[in-house]
């Protein structure tokens, strides 16, 4: 599907795109891969590793500079472009809650303007990340990620017959990935810290690669047929065994829980599970709009869901004890 295609990753210059990029070019002889983003110098230091750890490959990468709220440059950018992958967002939560103006411009204006270039440019498949935070949102974050989720969703009611095909990908916080916990914790561990800060001892949280995402925007990119947001499947663990995984005598002090952050993640709400459909190592949550048909749209071989159940890290069925967590922590590149 994907041999001699061109691939744009907005915001390709942050962990999931770095990590998409290397793997699609080990697994497909693609055309042309644009990075698209806004920072110089992130695509400087990408194109370097790039072309250390990858030279055979280095001709076809491209790197664009721009911004999803520039829809003329966006315009230019899908020229010749089959598939996009939607990665670009402000994502720290206090940044969105004390700008919210710029969040707003980024993540929904800026989903619009991709909605718009790629029916108009004709790019055959957009897949959007999205976040827990965007389910039953508490912070604008949240609030802007559903927003956009809706945005890319009811893209595919413009499409017409051949247009461009829209759907979602939706996890969690990725393990060691930037700013997250895992990395935080080791640079406090480096320093001689005896005390790790926790905001709440009740805190859970889905365990999930930046591998584990990647596959599962692949899948979505082979598969999406229109409308679906994709759920993979994790294990569950509690923020204080990685605390006790990672320095075992190290002490936890509780600093309180932050203003827009959450006890758990939260993947499928109750009241998407009459939509959601089980399908082995991944959910699919399927629209309920006039312009969807099961006979169009459904991936056969899931199984309805139970109405009324919760993907939730807190009542999660799997969990990765404090050993498990230090084997995989160990196997994290942080």
């Amino acid at each position: 599907m994907l041999t001699n295609k061109t691939i744009l990753i907005t915001g390709g210059t942050g962990s999931f795109g770095k990590k998409f990029t290397e793997i699609i070019i080990k697994k497909y002889n693609l055309k042309k891969i644009i990075v698209y983003s806004r920072d110089e110098f992130k695509q400087d230091v990408m194109r370097k590793y790039f072309l250390e750890k990858f030279p055979e490959a280095i001709s076809k990468l491209r790197f664009f500079i721009g911004d999803v709220r520039d829809k003329d440059r966006l315009y230019r950018a899908f020229n010749g472009v089959d598939y996009v992958i939607h990665a670009a967002a402000m994502k720290q939560v206090p940044a969105c809650e004390y700008n919210p103006f710029e969040a707003i411009k980024t993540n929904i204006h800026g989903a619009q303007n991709i909605v718009d270039a790629a029916l108009d440019c004709k790019v055959k498949k957009v897949i959007a990340l999205s976040t827990d935070k965007a389910v039953n949102p508490i912070n604008l974050y949240g609030g802007t990620k559903l927003v956009s989720d809706k945005l890319f969703i009811s893209a595919n009611s413009y499409r017409g017959d051949e247009g461009t095909i829209f759907s979602v990908v939706r996890y969690g916080n990725v393990s060691g990935s930037r700013g997250s916990i895992i990395p935080f914790f080791k640079e406090l561990i480096l320093k001689g810290e005896k005390e790790l800060p926790i905001t709440d001892i009740r805190m859970t949280r889905f365990w999930m690669t930046l591998d584990d995402a990647v596959n599962l925007v692949i899948k979505a990119l082979e598969e999406s047929k229109g409308g679906e947001t994709y759920v993979y499947k994790n294990p569950s663990y509690k923020v204080t065994d990685i605390a006790k995984a990672m320095n075992p005598d190290a002490k936890i002090k509780v600093v309180g829980i932050r203003e827009g952050e959450k006890l758990h993640e939260c993947m499928i709400t109750s009241d998407d599970s009459r939509a959601t459909y089980d399908y082995g190592d991944h959910y699919i949550i399927y629209p309920n709009y006039i312009w969807w048909n099961k006979d169009n749209y459904f991936k056969q071989g899931g199984r309805l869901i139970e109405d009324g159940w919760e993907y939730n890290s807190g009542t999660n069925d799997k969990w990765l004890k404090i050993d498990e967590l230090r084997c995989r922590i160990s196997n994290l590149d942080v």
